[in-house]
C-alpha cells in the first residue's frame, strides 16, 4: 500500500514539474527559467526535478514530447474531415506547419527544443508522427493514389518536410507570411508522390 502510495506521489510530482516547466518554458524560454522558481512555483525542491528528469535539460524533453504529442494529435483531428487519404496527409502536414505560430509551440518545440536537444527527427515523438505517416503512405499506394515508393523513404521525406517548414516559420522574422509560403511549398513537394495530379492541388 505504501509503495503504491509513493509511486502516486512520484507520478503527481513529475506532471506537477512537467506542467510548471511547460508554463516556464513557453513563458520565459528555456535559458531564462529558472528552476528554483520553477520547483517552488508547486511547492516542490529542485531534489524532485532531478530525480524525475535528471536535469534542466531533461525537463525540456519531457515537455517537448508533452507539447509535440498534442501538435501530433491536433494535426491529426484537423485533418479528418479533409476528405480521402491524399487530402487527409496534406491537411495533416499543412495544420502541422501552421502550429508554428502557437507562441507556446514556437518556443517551446521549434526554437528552443532543437536548440537545447538536438535533431527533433531523433526525437520519440517524431517517430510516432513517421510511423502514422508511413501507414498513410502505404495505404495511398496499395490504392494507386501514391507512385510506388519506398514507404519510409516517402514517410520520412513528409514529416521532415512539414518539421522543417514548421521550424522555417516559427524562425522567420514575419511568420504570418511565411506560413502561406510554406503550406504551398509543401503541398507542391508531396504532388511529386500522385500517380497522376489532382485538380485545385
Amino acid at each position: 500500500m505504501a509503495a503504491r502510495r509513493r509511486q502516486e506521489t512520484m507520478e503527481e510530482n513529475r506532471e506537477k514539474l512537467v506542467s510548471a516547466g511547460r508554463k516556464a518554458f513557453g513563458t520565459q524560454g528555456f535559458a531564462a527559467a529558472s528552476m528554483d522558481e520553477l520547483t517552488a512555483s508547486v511547492g516542490l525542491t529542485r531534489g524532485a526535478l532531478y530525480h524525475n528528469f535528471g536535469d534542466k535539460r531533461g525537463l525540456l524533453a519531457a515537455v517537448v514530447a508533452q507539447v509535440d504529442g498534442e501538435m501530433a494529435a491536433r494535426a491529426r483531428a484537423a485533418s479528418a474531415s479533409a476528405g480521402d487519404g491524399w487530402q487527409q496527409l496534406l491537411a495533416e502536414g499543412a495544420a502541422y506547419i501552421a502550429m508554428a505560430l502557437d507562441p507556446e509551440v514556437r518556443r517551446i518545440v521549434l526554437l528552443d527544443g532543437p536548440a537545447i536537444l538536438g535533431d527533433p527527427s531523433h526525437w520519440p515523438s517524431q517517430n510516432a508522427c513517421l510511423e502514422a505517416t508511413k501507414e498513410a503512405v502505404e495505404r495511398l499506394i496499395a490504392d494507386g493514389v501514391m507512385k510506388p515508393v519506398d514507404t519510409d523513404a516517402a514517410a520520412r521525406l513528409l514529416c521532415g518536410a512539414a518539421l522543417n517548414a514548421a521550424l522555417w516559420v516559427a524562425d522567420s522574422d514575419d511568420p504570418k507570411s511565411a506560413l502561406p509560403k510554406a503550406v504551398d511549398a509543401f503541398s507542391l513537394m508531396a504532388e511529386g508522390f500522385l500517380v497522376e495530379k489532382r485538380k485545385g492541388l
